[in-house]
């Protein structure tokens, strides 16, 4: 007699498709959990491969105004939406990602005795740091969830100060983690000193910090060459610098690139170069680069220290002058390189998207039992 699948609903309010981490990594981690059927709502377009990684995929028609004045009457519309649909699918559990944004908090409103976890991703508490109607709602939603995952202990610190230390014993850390057997090392490690091939992949915002690496370049004794793998609204103004200060020749834009595409450039480079300076949830690229050989410049962040072991470089997030010591230093030593190409690739080893996905099924089987 086979077993019962769980019956899990979850969902991110955005368009389905692979465009972020978060949206990356629940399509990997529905994927990677065995014995559960998964129904995500989602929003339109969907890209074709999206459906592969659930079970049942819906689509919410409830217009979108998360930063508008009528934010309320948003949520209670889309609430009304969200409780048809959980009546209709009679979850045996509600994964809620982003806890205190608007999903999950009509996830939350209409449970009922349907068991919530709670899924941190990074963006939803640095909102609630700076936004008291955010940080009510992600009080909201902890307070009625079972329990609360994050991917780092350092994440989960910050969202156990927001909450008032009132659920301490509901939250834990989950790692999260990639499919490692898409990776591939490069043929040849290094054997030479000289400039380095850098390459970035990301959002070009302002938390990200892309303007770190490009002025970085500007100062550094050795004429390494960077490649910005991404879009976002400061990528007219990343080029626009790279001109000013000489660097038309060493610093190269490309498209945003799905990730099949990334991960077969990868290995082509010598080194990657992590920009954050300010809250990074978990960081899945420095886990990608990683898994390809890479050793990491990064900005020396709690939760990315966590992470990366040994396999890293830190620089002073922020600080040019910082991460341009940091790249000659690497560039000079190629066998220190070639043993942090070895640390990178046994860090990355403990970052399984199986091993994320069997640890939250288990948590998930505790909970509804």
């Amino acid at each position: 007699m086979t077993a019962k699948l769980l019956n899990i609903l979850t969902g991110i309010n955005r368009p389905s498709a692979p465009s972020s981490g978060g949206m990356i990594l629940v399509n990997d981690l529905y994927s990677a959990m065995p014995e559960i059927h998964t129904t995500f709502l989602g929003r339109e377009p969907v890209i074709p491969a999206w459906k592969d990684a659930f079970d049942q995929l819906a689509i919410l028609s409830t217009t979108k105004r998360p930063h508008s004045p009528d934010f309320d009457p948003y949520v209670d519309e889309l609430t009304r939406e969200v409780g048809a649909l959980v009546q209709k699918i009679q979850p045996d559990v509600i994964h809620a990602q982003y806890l205190g944004f608007a999903l999950s908090l009509a996830f939350t409103r209409t449970a009922g005795n349907i068991p919530i976890i709670a899924i941190a991703h990074g963006p939803e508490v640095m909102v609630a740091e700076r936004s008291t109607s955010e940080r009510e709602g992600l009080n909201e939603v902890a307070a009625a969830s079972a329990a609360i995952v994050a991917p780092t202990s350092a994440l989960a610190d910050r969202i156990d100060r927001l909450t008032g230390r009132r659920f301490t014993d509901r939250l834990t850390v989950i790692p999260w983690g990639i499919p490692l057997s898409a990776a591939r090392v490069r043929d040849q490690p290094p054997t030479e000193a000289g400039p380095l091939s850098l390459v970035h992949v990301g959002r070009l915002d302002d938390n990200k910090s892309t303007i770190t690496a490009v002025e970085a370049l500007a100062l550094t004794d050795l004429p390494h060459h960077l490649t910005v793998i991404g879009e976002g609204t400061l990528r007219e103004y990343l080029e626009r610098r790279a001109i000013e200060l000489g660097l038309r020749d060493r610093v190269h834009f490309d498209p945003f690139l799905p990730r099949a595409e990334v991960f077969r450039r990868l290995p082509d480079f010598d080194a990657f170069v992590f920009t954050t300076r300010g809250l990074e949830a978990f960081g899945l690229v420095l886990i990608e680069a990683q898994a390809h050989g890479l050793a990491v410049a990064y900005s020396n962040l709690p939760g990315v220290r966590e992470i990366l072991g040994s396999g890293g470089v830190p620089y002073t997030p922020g600080d040019p002058c910082s991460l341009a010591v940091a790249l000659d230093k690497l560039g000079r030593d190629f066998r220190w390189r070639k043993a942090l190409t070895k640390a990178a690739l046994d860090n990355a080893r403990r970052y399984d998207i199986t091993t994320t996905g069997r640890q939250l099924r288990e948590l998930t089987l505790r909970v509804t039992s």
